[in-house]
C-alpha cells in the first residue's frame, strides 16, 4: 500500500496463532534530498510501537528499508498534472496552465506579469520552492495585487520573510495543526530520537529548529500507528495463518483483505488530525485555510470534505485593487504627541489626540490604510539592555512584528537604525536643559553701588587717600603753592600754603564729584597731580554712570548654571533624564568627555536621576534644584506653558523624530514620501502651532531683552542715595554744632582774661570799635538760639543782630572804612 511518499512492504514470519512475535515492515522511499524526513518520522515511529505494548504487547515490529532512483516510476508517481485538470473545472474563468522548470521559472512569470494575471497558483515540490520564491521578487510580483495559492501542506517551512510587509497574498492549506500539544510533543521526541539513535545530528536538525512538523512526516507516522491498530484488531477477531511469499511470484496472501478491511475500520487521532477510511478512502479530516500575514502565517479558515471551505476571517481577505489594509500601530503618551481621553464614550482610535496622532490620520489618509492605535505595553520607547542585548519597549514590539508602526516622539538613532526601520523625519530637535527660571537678585538698598564692584570701590578710597596725601606733600614741597597772608595786623605779614591737610582732602573730593573747589593749584606739580585725578575722576564716573542704567532698570537674575560644562562641573544641583530614552542612549554612549561625565554622574544616583515620564521629570524641576535633560520639541512646549520653567543653553546635538517600522517594510518609503509631502506643503508646521503656539494655553513671560520695557526706578533700588544725603545733612549738622560750641566756649574764655573790642558800622559805614567794652556773660544755649532765630528771618529784610563776637587776634584802626561783604 502507498503511504505518503513511501512504500511499506510487509513480512509475517510462519505463525498459527494470532499475531507472531515478529513482524517486519519494508519501506521504499525516494534518494532525492529532504526524503530523509519521512525516513526518520517512520523509524520513529516503529521504535514507539516497540517501547509502548499497549497496542502489540507479544510483537515486536522490525523493518526494513530500501531506496529507489528519484527518476524511476515510483517518482512519476507523484506527479500532479491530473490534480492541476481536476482543480481547474472549479473555475469558471479563463485558465492558463504552464508547466515549468527552474529555467523556465523567468519566462513563465515574465508573461503573467505582462497579461496581468495576479491569482497564481502554485504546485510543485519543496526543493524548488526557495528558487521560485526569489525569482518572484526579482520580477517585482510580491505586491499586494498578486494572489498565490500553494499546493503544498508545507508553507509554513518556506522563507518567507521578504514577503511579510509587502502585503502579498500567499496562501494554503495545512495538514498538521502546530498549534497542538502533541504535536509539539512528538517533534521534540523525534528530534532526540534522531540524535540519541542515529548518531547524525544533521537529521534532526529541521526538527530541533523549527516549531512545524511537516506533512509527509506526519503521515508517515500515523500510517505506521494505523497499520499498527488494524493489526492489533485483526489479531483479537481471526487466526493468522502466515506463509513465506516472493515478489517474483503471484501467490497472494489470505488474509491480506481481511487486514485491508480492519484498516478501513480504524477511527484514531493522529498527528494529521482525526483519522477514518470509508471505501479506501480518508474522511473526516480537516484541512487548515493559512494565510501570509505581516507578523507570521495565520489561520484564516477550515476546509473538509463535507462542509467544503469555511472562511473564519474575511477581513484577511481584501480587493486586489485598494488597499483596504489595518494597520496595528503602537505608542506611547506624551503630551503634546500622543494625549489620551479617559471618558467612557471614547473608545477605539477616539482615545487618542495629539501632534502625532493628527499626522497619522493625514498620513494615512494620503498612503491610504487604516490602523488600529494602542499603547505599548511596558511604556517605553525602547532600549538596549548593555549586558544582556534584549531591547525594550516600542522597539523591541517592532522586532517581534507585533505591530506595523510605531508613533510618537521617537528619535531616529543609529542603534535604533540597526534593528528597525524609520521614515524621513518629520521633526528635527536636540537635547537641552530644562531648568528652574532663576529667582531675581533681590533688591537692595544700596543698589546704585552695584555698577561698580566692592573691589573697586575700595581702590577708588584707597587712590582719594593717596592723592590727597600727594597734593598735600608736593604743595608743602612746591615753593609756588607759598604765598604771602594779610593778617588784621597790617604789620604782621606772614607766608601760608592753601594746601592744607584738610584742604587738600577737599580739593580731592570736590574734583571727583565734579565741582568746582575754591582751590587752584598754581604749581606744575601740584596741576599734573590734579590733570591725573581728573582723568582718572572722569573715567570713573562714566563708566558708573554708563553701568548705572543697565543696573537699575534690568531685572538681573541669579543664574547658577548657564550650560552643560557648568552641569557637569558642580554637584549642588541634580540632574537625569528618561529612562530607556534616546536621551540617555546619548550620553551613555557619548565619547565627549563633559557627556562622559554627565553620564557617570546620573548613572551614580540611579534610579532617583532617571524618570519614567516627562511629567514626573518636570515635577522635580519645578520643586526646585533640579534640571532635567530633555529633547528640545518637549521642552519648548513646556517652556511656552510654563513661565516658572526655562531652557538652559543651547542644544547639545541633533536629530530628529520619525515613524518606526518593522525591518523590510514597504510602509517606510510611502511613509516617508507623504512626510515630505506634508513638510512642503506647510501642514506639519500647522499641526505645530496649532499644538505648541496655542494662545489660550500659553503663559505671558517678561521680555527684559528691550529696553522700552525697562523696569521704572523705584525707592528700593536708588534709596540708598536718599540715606546718604539725609546722612550727610546730619552728620554736617553734628559737626556745625560742635564747631559753634567749640567757638563760644574759646571766645568765652578770652572774654575772661582780656578785654576785647566791640565792633560796630556807625550810619556813614565807618566801623567803629571800642576796646573798653566788656559783653555780657551769656549762656551757651542762649547764643545757638539767637543764632538760630536769625537763621529763620533770612527771606526778609531785617538786619543780623548785633551778636557779641569778638577778636583777639587784630586790632583794626579806629576810623578805618571797610566795605560790607
Amino acid at each position: 500500500m502507498f503511504i505518503a511518499s513511501g512504500l511499506l512492504l510487509l513480512q509475517f514470519l510462519s505463525y498459527t496463532l494470532g499475531v507472531p512475535p515478529l513482524v517486519r515492515v519494508g519501506a521504499i522511499f525516494s534518494n532525492q534530498p529532504g526524503m530523509y524526513n519521512s525516513e526518520l518520522a517512520f523509524r520513529y515511529a516503529i521504535h514507539r510501537l516497540n517501547m509502548d505494548k499497549s497496542l502489540l504487547p507479544e510483537t515486536t515490529i522490525d523493518y526494513y528499508v530500501e531506496y529507489v532512483n528519484r527518476f524511476d516510476s515510483f517518482e512519476t508517481v507523484q506527479k500532479g498534472i491530473i490534480n492541476l485538470h481536476q482543480l481547474s473545472r472549479s473555475f469558471h474563468g479563463e485558465v492558463h496552465m504552464r508547466q515549468v522548470s527552474r529555467d523556465s521559472y523567468v519566462s513563465a512569470l515574465n508573461e503573467f506579469k505582462g497579461k496581468e494575471i495576479h491569482n497564481i497558483i502554485i504546485d510543485t515540490n519543496s526543493n524548488g520552492i526557495s528558487i521560485l520564491l526569489k525569482t518572484i521578487l526579482q520580477q517585482q510580483m510580491n505586491e499586494y495585487k498578486y494572489h498565490y495559492l500553494f499546493t503544498s501542506f508545507d508553507l509554513e517551512t518556506y522563507d518567507l520573510e521578504d514577503f511579510k510587509y509587502n502585503f502579498v497574498n500567499i496562501t494554503s492549506f495545512r495538514l498538521v495543526d502546530t498549534a497542538d500539544v502533541g504535536v509539539k510533543q512528538i517533534l521534540k521526541d523525534i528530534g532526540l530520537y534522531s540524535h540519541h539513535i542515529f548518531k547524525k545530528p544533521y537529521l534532526n536538525l529541521h526538527f530541533t529548529k523549527s516549531t512545524v512538523l511537516e506533512s509527509e512526516p506526519a503521515l508517515m507516522f500515523d500510517s505506521v500507528y494505523v497499520f499498527a491498530i488494524g493489526l492489533q484488531t485483526l489479531e483479537q477477531s481471526h487466526s493468522l495463518t502466515l506463509s513465506n511469499i516472493s515478489c517474483e511470484e503471484e501467490n497472494s496472501w489470505d488474509g491480506g483483505l481481511s487486514l485491508i478491511n480492519y484498516l478501513n475500520a480504524v477511527e484514531w487521532k493522529g498527528l494529521t488530525g482525526p483519522i477514518q477510511f470509508k471505501d479506501g478512502q480518508r474522511v473526516q479530516f480537516k484541512l487548515d485555510l493559512i494565510k501570509l500575514k505581516q507578523h507570521s502565517i495565520v489561520k484564516v479558515g477550515e476546509w473538509t470534505p463535507h462542509g467544503h471551505l469555511n472562511i473564519t476571517e474575511p477581513s484577511m481577505f481584501f480587493d486586489a485593487g485598494s488597499m483596504n489594509v489595518t494597520l496595528v500601530v503602537i505608542t506611547i503618551l506624551e503630551t503634546p504627541y500622543v494625549m489620551m481621553h479617559y471618558g467612557k464614550n471614547f473608545t477605539g482610535n477616539e482615545r487618542f489626540y495629539g501632534f502625532c496622532v493628527d499626522i497619522l490620520e493625514t498620513i494615512s489618509r494620503e498612503v491610504g490604510f487604516d490602523y488600529i492605535l494602542d499603547l505599548v505595553p511596558d511604556r517605553k520607547y525602547g532600549a538596549k539592555d548593555p549586558e544582556t542585548g534584549e531591547w525594550n519597549g516600542m522597539v523591541a514590539q517592532l522586532m517581534k512584528y507585533k505591530a506595523d508602526l510605531a508613533v510618537g516622539s521617537m528619535t531616529i538613532t543609529y542603534a535604533r537604525e540597526s534593528v528597525i526601520d524609520f521614515t524621513k523625519p518629520f521633526m528635527n530637535l536636540g537635547i537641552s536643559i530644562l531648568f528652574k527660571v532663576p529667582t531675581s537678585e533681590p533688591t537692595r538698598l544700596f543698589s546704585f553701588m552695584n555698577p561698580l564692584a566692592i573691589e573697586i570701590w575700595i581702590y577708588v578710597l584707597i587712590a582719594y587717600f593717596l592723592v590727597s596725601l600727594c597734593i598735600y606733600i608736593v604743595g608743602k614741597l612746591s615753593p609756588i603753592e607759598w604765598k604771602c597772608i594779610n593778617a588784621c595786623d597790617l604789620e604782621n605779614i606772614s607766608i601760608g600754603n592753601q594746601f592744607s591737610l584738610t584742604d587738600s582732602f577737599w580739593f580731592t573730593i570736590g574734583t571727583f564729584m565734579q565741582q568746582s573747589p575754591d582751590i587752584y593749584p598754581r604749581a606744575m606739580s601740584t596741576r599734573i597731580i590734579s590733570s591725573t585725578w581728573g582723568f582718572f575722576s572722569l573715567i570713573i564716573v562714566a563708566s558708573y554712570t554708563a553701568n548705572l542704567a543697565a543696573f537699575l532698570t534690568t531685572e538681573r537674575m541669579i543664574n547658577p548654571i548657564e550650560n552643560a560644562e557648568d552641569l557637569a562641573s558642580q554637584t549642588e544641583i541634580s540632574y537625569g533624564t528618561l529612562d530607556s530614552g534616546s536621551t540617555m542612549t546619548f550620553f551613555r554612549d557619548s565619547v565627549i568627555e563633559t557627556y562622559k561625565k554627565i553620564w557617570r554622574s546620573m548613572d551614580n544616583k540611579k534610579p532617583s536621576a532617571f524618570t519614567t515620564t516627562y511629567e514626573d521629570g518636570i515635577k522635580r524641576v519645578n520643586q526646585g534644584n533640579y534640571a532635567f535633560l530633555m529633547e528640545s520639541t518637549m521642552l519648548d512646549y513646556i517652556v511656552q506653558r510654563d513661565c516658572n520653567l526655562t531652557q538652559i543653553g543651547g542644544l547639545l546635538d541633533t536629530k530628529g523624530y520619525g515613524i518606526a517600522t518593522p525591518k523590510g517594510s514597504p510602509w517606510r518609503d510611502k511613509i516617508s514620501l507623504a512626510i515630505l509631502e506634508l513638510q512642503e506643503r506647510g501642514d506639519i508646521q500647522m499641526l505645530y502651532d496649532k499644538w505648541w503656539k496655542n494662545t489660550d494655553e500659553t503663559c505671558t513671560r517678561k521680555n527684559t531683552s528691550k529696553q522700552s520695557k525697562a523696569n521704572s526706578l523705584g525707592l528700593e533700588s536708588i534709596g540708598g542715595v536718599f540715606v546718604v544725603l539725609i546722612a550727610g545733612i546730619i552728620v554736617a549738622a553734628v559737626v556745625a554744632f560742635f564747631e559753634f560750641w567749640y567757638n563760644f566756649r574759646y571766645n568765652h574764655k578770652a572774654t575772661t582774661s582780656q578785654s576785647v573790642v566791640n565792633t560796630k558800622y556807625n550810619q556813614d559805614g565807618i566801623l567803629e570799635s571800642d576796646r573798653n567794652y566788656t559783653p555780657p556773660d551769656r549762656s551757651f544755649w542762649i547764643e545757638i538760639s539767637e543764632e538760630l532765630r536769625y537763621a529763620s528771618w533770612c527771606m526778609n529784610k531785617q538786619k543780623r543782630p548785633a551778636l557779641r563776637r569778638t577778636c583777639s587776634k587784630c586790632t583794626i584802626p579806629k576810623g578805618q572804612r571797610i566795605n560790607k561783604l
